[in-house]
């Protein structure tokens, strides 16, 4: 199995972005990160040794990015400035960063799978739901998922960033979309670190059914709790049923 470090230029950004890339062949799989935004974050935590029995069977080729979210949704300064640096890594993901894997897969349309533990999960489930077409299925694992949350003052500038708010509003054309071409699964644990995920996976999925967009949503015993060991498993099981 393959393991290489990337430096992609990102015009968008206006500099290098750190990129992981694990396996040969598979379906591509873009991770985000969680709070740190680090693009070593799955190798240093064993997610990518728990899945190399994906790898190396051909069904998983994965794409691990940095991502800036240390200056958009944990970040400081106004709403505007934090969320323009968001929708500059969005640009960043849609320009440069699927075209790049679609190049290294050496196929020019091929579907994408999202996943994401913590805020990671929230970066996941965005890009599934918003562009469809592109990101056919997403994994959010332990996800907190009411971005206007993360703000003192949302107002606009975070409503079609904050899937609590936009999805009962979708309808139409973009709704129908998202029912052909995504699914999401979102998994949290019972136990005690994962109280604050709890109500929130609960309340999207509630969401994703009454909008009849496909959905699996879970929530694993007491004792899964909000740490990668958990999330492993998770991951093992979940992905091998998407990929």
């Amino acid at each position: 199995m393959s393991s290489r470090h990337l430096l992609v230029e990102s015009p968008d950004l206006g500099r290098r972005v750190h990129l992981w890339a694990f396996g040969d062949i598979g379906q591509p799989l873009i991770v985000f990160p969680s709070n740190a935004g680090v693009a070593h974050e799955w190798r240093e935590s064993g997610m990518i040794d728990a899945l190399r029995p994906l790898l190396a069977e051909g069904r998983l080729k994965i794409y691990c990015p940095e991502t800036n979210v240390s200056r958009s949704f944990s970040g400081e300064g106004t709403t505007a400035q934090r969320m323009a640096h968001h929708r500059a890594y969005e640009r960043f993901v849609l320009a440069t960063l699927v075209p790049f894997i679609r190049a290294d897969c050496r196929s020019p349309e091929i579907p994408m799978i999202t996943a994401g533990c913590s805020v990671g999960a929230l970066y996941a489930t965005l890009f599934a739901l918003k562009h469809p077409e592109t990101f056919r299925s997403a994994l959010g694992m332990s996800g907190k998922y009411g971005a206007s949350r993360m703000f003192t003052h949302p107002g606009e500038h975070v409503y079609f960033d904050d899937p609590l708010a936009f999805v009962p509003n979708l309808d139409g054309q973009p709704l129908d979309l998202v029912r052909r071409h995504t699914h999401i699964t979102l998994v949290v644990g019972r136990g005690p670190a994962e109280r604050g995920c709890i109500a929130e996976t609960a309340e999207l999925g509630a969401l994703l059914q009454a909008k009849r967009i496909p959905n699996h949503v879970a929530f694993w015993g007491e004792d899964s709790d909000h740490k990668y060991n958990w999330w492993q498993k998770q991951a093992c099981h979940y992905l091998r049923q998407l990929a």
